[in-house]
């Protein structure tokens, strides 16, 4: 089992807090966690894109030229493909690019992310943050003082105060045990769990074993 040190928001020692091995000591697989965010970014796009094919473009009613005599080529509409202003052939249609992703792989994908973060020193347990009010200045100190940068801090509950505060400083994420995501913890190098955050992580994520 691994233990990390516990601070405060003022990177004071105050404890210690062992993390369940299941969740936070699992050998990551890039083809798994790989597989699981490509599934979560295709899930985001609209898929709207469209392109006119001749059932859609408008105009194209009569045929420009007759068909013989002009010396021109032969056409039947100014909306072919061929010509300038004409339908497209083949161009995109929309779709739902989604793809399924099996419950097991994707908390078996996230366990492999707390684990990477926990293996590369990039997990860090704090206390707790408290500020007197929701303003940026006070955040940015408190984040200033613990070192972060690019950092996922995975509160218990959500706390308005703390989102505010912190939502104008680039780099810098508010998240829940419950929504917390392979994509969004990969792309933070420091992951941020405050102490009462830990229990119902490892809880949730536990049950995939």
């Amino acid at each position: 089992m691994a233990t990390v040190k516990v601070y405060d928001q003022n990177k004071q020692e105050c404890g210690e807090v062992t993390l369940a091995p299941e969740v936070f000591e699992i050998e990551p697989r890039p083809e798994i966690l790989h597989f699981v965010v490509r599934g979560q970014l295709a899930a985001r796009r609209a898929g709207t894109h469209m392109a006119k094919t001749r059932a859609y473009v408008s105009g194209g009613g009569v045929k420009p030229w007759k068909q013989k005599g002009t010396g021109r080529a032969r056409a039947g509409s100014n909306r072919s493909p061929v010509w300038r202003g004409g339908a497209i052939v083949f161009g995109p249609t929309p779709r739902d690019y989604s793809f399924k992703v099996n419950r097991k792989i994707r908390e078996l994908a996230l366990r492999m992310a707390l684990s990477s973060r926990l293996a590369d020193k990039g997990l860090m347990v704090v206390k707790n943050i408290e500020i007197a009010e929701p303003k940026t200045k006070l955040f940015a100190g408190v984040a200033r003082t613990l070192g972060l940068e690019k950092a996922l801090i995975v509160a218990p509950e959500v706390n308005e105060t703390l989102i505010r505060s912190s939502r104008n400083i680039p780099g810098l994420n508010f998240t829940t045990p419950d929504q917390l995501s392979v994509l969004e913890i990969l792309r933070h190098k420091q992951l941020v769990l405050l102490e009462g955050a830990v229990e119902p992580v490892q809880a949730r994520f536990a049950k995939g074993e």
